[in-house]
């Protein structure tokens, strides 16, 4: 069984293409000058752009952004008009040259693959985008406990994937009929959540709170070593104890095949999407309508100002560091219903936390939650649509990576970040 999750409908191009072998024929030469269009006035639009900006004192922070994509999209034709009247820049010069870049790119595949079952079926390509979208919303939910963590603690946590593997274990064993308690699935998101946080909140207490009360002199370091010594220790423990067999259990409720028209959609998938939904749900209201939430949010602005109002910075750091663990906790939990499970897992989530809270915005929860759903589409269409089906797998994390890289080759800050 793959850890991969997208294997599902990826078999559906697979079976397709070894069934019609006339269908895997390709016509780079049109494809090649569509994508020469792109790619060279993109070029030309994102270095030329900021330089006639800077060059009339103008802010040219979105310059790189909006001229790579108004070359893109419209050529010479929009950079013209960039160039010479020099506007303000915002959302709406992006819009229809984003449309157009994005037409350009598909019309390039489109004549370089015309069988691909992602140009000949609007039904396959829409699954594809669903089922990018419900894993997307998980992989949101990991990247916003590491946001948390970021965002309060002011380090990177890089044993934030092994949390997500112990609340997947955790939750095995309280559900499973045959190799564990067979509790009901909501006992075991609870399991989940309740021994990554209190692992979480130990691990800061001992180990990480010497950096913030000044006993270390170089804290920065401190925290990488110790938060890749947690990873190294979580995960091969698991794999002492428990060994390298992959495990699973049955979807958490009997929902059977969910159709939407002519979509089919894996019943695992949507409960693990929708309970990732209400994670977000409860964390974004314990944010805004608590004391804590709004302690940990004023502690994340402004440590100082939050300690002349009485709330403790050390207490909002264990407290910031237990959520984000559980967070990790509960999404592995959500996820054990979709994926094989096995010890190394967390090297995934680790990796996929990391593109996702830098895509979206060092910082940012909103844009940790869209920056998931974004790699969830992209490396959903990557593997169903990739041409060659016996290397699609793959290349899955290499999709979401071009994304990553992209974006911040155009706006280093992410897509919701703030300048420094």
């Amino acid at each position: 069984m793959s850890p991969y999750p997208n294997v599902i409908l990826y078999e559906e191009q697979s079976n397709f293409m070894q069934a019609s072998p006339l269908l895997q024929e390709f016509h780079p030469g049109p494809a090649l000058l569509i994508l020469a269009w792109v790619v060279v006035w993109g070029g030309i639009g994102g270095v030329v752009t900021p330089r006639i900006y800077r060059r009339r004192d103008l802010d040219a922070s979105k310059a790189t952004l909006y001229g790579t994509i108004a070359g893109a999209g419209l050529g010479p034709i929009l950079l013209i008009i960039l160039w010479t009247k020099t506007p303000e820049l915002d959302w709406r010069w992006n819009v229809i040259p984003s449309l157009t870049a994005l037409g350009l790119l598909y019309w390039a595949f489109a004549t370089y693959h015309p069988a691909n079952l992602c140009v000949t079926s609007g039904t396959y390509v829409i699954s594809q985008v669903s089922n990018g979208i419900l894993i997307g919303i998980l992989y949101g939910v990991i990247a916003i406990g590491l946001t948390l963590i970021f965002s309060i603690l002011g380090i990177v946590s890089f044993a934030h994937g092994q949390f997500y593997m112990l609340g997947g274990y955790a939750a095995f064993f309280t559900i499973s009929q045959t190799m564990g308690a067979g509790l009901h699935p909501i006992i075991g998101l609870l399991m989940a959540g309740l021994i990554t946080f209190v692992i979480g909140v130990v691990f800061e207490y001992t180990l990480l709170r010497p950096m913030h009360l000044g006993k270390v002199e170089r804290p920065g370091e401190y925290a990488i070593l110790l938060t890749f010594g947690l990873a190294f220790f979580l995960e091969y423990s698991a794999l002492a104890i428990l060994g390298a067999n992959p495990r699973k259990v049955d979807p958490f409720f009997n929902l059977g095949n969910i159709t939407i028209g002519a979509i089919t959609l894996p019943p695992s998938r949507v409960i693990a999407a929708g309970i990732g939904l209400l994670i977000l749900v409860i964390l974004l209201w314990f944010l805004n309508y608590t004391w804590l939430g709004k302690a940990l949010r004023a502690v994340s602005q402004d440590k100082q100002a939050a300690a002349v109002v009485g709330i403790n910075p050390l207490n909002m750091n264990t407290l910031a560091f237990g959520l984000g663990a559980m967070l990790a906790g509960l999404s592995g939990a959500a996820l054990v219903q979709v994926l094989a499970w096995v010890p190394n897992i967390g090297a995934l989530a680790s990796t996929r936390s990391f593109v996702v809270i830098v895509l979206g915005g060092m910082g940012s929860l909103p844009g940790a939650m869209i920056g998931g759903i974004v790699i969830g589409i992209v490396e959903s269409l990557g593997v169903g649509c990739f041409p060659d089906v016996s290397r699609a797998l793959a290349y899955q994390q290499v999709f979401g990576m071009i994304i990553f890289a992209v974006v911040l080759l155009l706006k280093p800050t992410g897509l919701f970040g703030r300048e420094l």
